[in-house]
């Protein structure tokens, strides 16, 4: 028998991360396939018409009007995407980017919001799927020091001008105020990099492209252990946020299967340091804990606090012996603080 909801339940149960899509609601094959191909209608290079209520939660029906660009581009064999954005808003442009993707076990979208003004923090995911022409992801979030439910709806999906809207719930989703409309048309059917921004940061844009890389990885960290896997991958690097950030596509060719994951880059002018933020394949879920750092002399170190299992650590990664055609990569891990370190991943990166 299959189970019948609401979609105001169906909502609720998406935000509050309980809910496994029923069949009646959520009718589209749920193999990696099909999934793959959830968001090939909205790839490619895009004017977008906003607009949006000028205060939110505050029983304010004044609207602004302004424009934009947005391109998107698959990422993770398909299973995850990547939008890089330009908004002009009345008071000034700013830049925003959008990473989703696919969580096989749950089988549901989760999409997280990078704000270019406040590139070190990145947003709590909606979470969602399809229906027909309609998606829906929804999740909590805080407005102004107020629990809130954040929904995105996307209408008309496969028309010529799809439709966005962004709605916020002070009541688990029984009453909703949408405060955020876009229209997209469509300007090229491949995406393109946006305009650079004058002036920015230029540690990263050596990675900007696409790559062969041959990998060594310790089997065993932190075990006194030996023995190496080699292996092969690919990297295709972009830049975002007008090169306030950048992101890359991996693909690691190990003998168990391929694994994949998005490494994300983003500078914070406040401290004059990089973010740098994974997005494993294998548990596409949440971003881990960003490592901070920055270059000098020609050499990026970065480093954080991590787990490795159930155990605390700390991590870190360096990019060195960089040219125009390769690059080096290396992680360590520390088990006493930093006061020792263990080399357990080492990358040799080729321009392809």
């Amino acid at each position: 028998m299959q189970m019948q909801i609401s979609r105001r339940e169906w909502i609720a149960g998406l935000a509050a991360g309980t809910l496994v899509r029923p069949t009646s609601v959520l009718a589209a094959p749920s193999d990696r396939a099909a999934r793959a191909h959830d968001w090939d209608w909205l790839v490619g290079r895009w004017d977008v018409w906003h607009r949006r209520l000028k205060e939110r939660l505050a029983n304010n029906h004044d609207w602004q009007e302004f424009g934009g660009k947005s391109v998107l581009w698959l990422a993770l064999d398909g299973l995850a995407t990547i939008d890089d954005n330009i908004v002009d808003i009345p008071s000034g442009s700013y830049r925003g980017l959008t990473v989703r993707a696919w969580d096989p076990k749950a089988d549901r979208w989760a999409i997280w919001w990078v704000d270019g003004r406040n590139p070190s923090l990145i947003d709590p995911p909606v979470r969602g799927g399809f229906a027909g022409e309609t998606g829906v992801f929804a999740g909590p979030d805080i407005f102004k020091g107020t629990p809130v439910t954040v929904r995105f709806r996307w209408l008309d999906i496969h028309s010529a001008r799809p439709h966005w809207e962004q709605a916020m719930s002070k009541d688990g989703g029984k009453s909703w105020e949408v405060n955020w409309e876009n229209f997209f048309t469509r300007t090229a059917p491949v995406a393109a990099p946006l305009p650079l921004l004058d002036g920015h940061p230029r540690d990263f844009d050596f990675l900007h492209g696409s790559w062969s890389v041959r990998h060594r990885r310790l089997r065993h960290r932190l075990a006194g252990a030996t023995d190496w896997e080699s292996f092969t991958g690919t990297l295709v690097n972009r830049p975002v946020l007008g090169g306030a950030a950048n992101i890359g596509d991996n693909r690691f060719e190990r003998r168990g299967g391929a694994q994949t994951g998005i490494g994300l880059r983003t500078f914070d002018p406040a401290r004059g340091e990089w973010l740098s933020w994974w997005l494993d394949g294998h548990d596409p879920t949440r971003f881990a804990a960003p490592l901070r750092g920055r270059f000098v002399d020609g050499v990026g170190s970065f480093e954080g606090d991590d787990m490795l299992g159930t155990r605390p650590v700390r991590t870190r990664t360096r990019w060195s012996a960089i040219t125009a055609t390769s690059a080096r990569w290396e992680q360590a891990m520390s088990g006493d603080g930093g006061g020792s370190w263990e080399t357990n991943w080492i990358s040799e990166f080729v321009r392809r």
